[in-house]
């Protein structure tokens, strides 16, 4: 082989090693960088040190790992490197000097490498080849009553699930800068009260349970049409687990089956109502297992009044029901609107049951119980346009229609709204 050609295969194999080592850095920080912040985070309570930890630990894999090869264990690879950064801060004489004074009244307890003195290294009982899942603990810590309570669901969407500022405060519907501040904020919080990152005892849980379950039905719904494999799998793993732990929960057990029968459905491809979907484009083991968790929220629920969740994943089961019937029960879904509205009455539950109206009563009726107030709320113009159009109000409809589309974000749904307003006089 000439020099040139050795030279030109070496550059290759460089090559190679680089982005075969990106591949591996961007699978971990995409699959596993919300559980790695949970790991670390429980060894602190500094979510901020667990982020920009894993952050450097992250930067060190992009420049070690494309010529000493990717390692066996990338997860534990990557938590060894960011605890030792964790512990680098902890032992430095900054850190120790503003440790408050209990903290360090506490530093008798086990030797750490480097110090004069024997120290407590929080790091000692973290292992890096076997992961716990931690992100339940994370989260009620996050749900702690010393946080804010606007900050408690924002906190944990960002701090256990990975999403970032500007995504929630989409969802929000809040200036990025503000969502940051407040995220920013209630770290800060956790690390002076020293939140303990347990699951707590049904004496807490009240207070905190319904930031959690808000928090993993925000993961779900904003990530519904992912990957089943990414964070939209990742929510009904969450829902499911958190279920089992709390055990007698009814709550918890319907955001378990409200997520699953909503991932049942599909979510790739051409949008397109429930109501026309296919039957047989839907999983029928997510259908059953969705409705066993319903049917035992129910069971536990006993004679009190249904939830917020409870009523939701009632919703989706009623549509999937189809299956079975070949037929809509929109009286049905009237009656659980109904209720959904006395329990939760938002825009958007509004828009939903305006639209359930609409089928029972009429268009003219739905149109008639559209809320006021939703003209920047993209639902709204769609559930509008949709009943002009049944109303045969074309010219309202068109309108309705474009300002529809103008505010859909997703491109499927662009091009569902857009196949309904071409459809007008037809």
């Amino acid at each position: 082989m000439t020099d040139a050609a050795g030279t030109a295969a070496d550059d290759a194999a460089r090559a190679s090693g680089r982005a075969n080592a990106y591949a591996a850095a961007a699978h971990a920080a995409r699959e596993s960088t919300a559980r790695l912040v949970a790991v670390l985070a429980a060894s602190t309570g500094d979510l901020a040190l667990a982020e920009d930890a894993l952050a450097d630990a992250f930067a060190t894999a992009l420049e070690r790992w494309p010529t000493s090869g990717i390692p066996d264990n990338p997860e534990g690879w990557l938590i060894t490197v960011a605890r030792n950064r964790q512990r680098d801060v902890w032992k430095s004489a900054a850190a120790r000097t503003s440790a408050p004074l209990d903290q360090a009244a506490d530093a008798e307890a086990s030797p750490v490498e480097g110090l004069g003195r024997r120290a407590l290294d929080p790091f000692d009982a973290v292992d890096p080849l076997r992961i716990p899942d931690k992100r339940l603990e994370l989260c009620f810590a996050c749900a702690h009553p010393a946080i804010d309570p606007a900050a408690r669901t924002p906190l944990i969407l960002q701090a256990v699930l990975g999403f970032d500022a500007a995504r929630i405060a989409a969802a929000y519907a809040v200036p990025t800068a503000t969502m940051a501040q407040r995220l920013t904020r209630a770290k800060r919080r956790i690390a002076r009260a020293r939140i303990p990152f347990v699951v707590p005892d049904r004496r807490d849980m009240p207070e905190r349970l319904p930031a959690v379950l808000e928090a993993v039905y925000g993961c779900a719904a904003i990530t519904w049409r992912d990957d089943p494999d990414s964070l939209a799998g990742e929510a009904r793993h969450l829902a499911v687990t958190l279920a089992r732990l709390l055990e007698r929960e009814p709550e918890a057990w319907a955001l378990a089956a409200l997520v699953t029968l909503s991932l049942a459905r599909p979510r790739s491809g051409p949008y397109t109502p429930v109501e026309e979907q296919r039957t047989s484009s839907w999983d029928e083991r997510l259908v059953d297992e969705g409705e066993g968790f319903l049917r035992r929220a129910a069971a536990l629920r006993g004679s009190t009044a249904p939830g917020r969740f409870e009523l939701e994943a009632a919703i989706q089961a009623v549509h999937l029901d189809r299956r079975r019937t070949d037929t809509v029960d929109w009286a049905a879904l009237r009656t659980l609107y109904s209720a959904l509205l006395a329990v939760a009455p938002s825009l958007g539950v509004q828009v939903a049951a305006a639209a359930v109206i609409g089928r029972t009563d009429g268009a003219t009726a739905g149109l008639a119980t559209l809320p006021p107030g939703g003209e920047a709320y993209q639902p709204w113009w769609a559930t509008r346009a949709e009943l002009l159009r049944r109303a045969g109000r074309d010219a309202e409809a068109e309108a309705a229609f474009a300002r529809a589309i103008e505010l859909a974000r997703e491109p499927e749904l662009r091009t569902f709204l857009q196949e309904r307003r071409a459809s007008l006089g037809r």
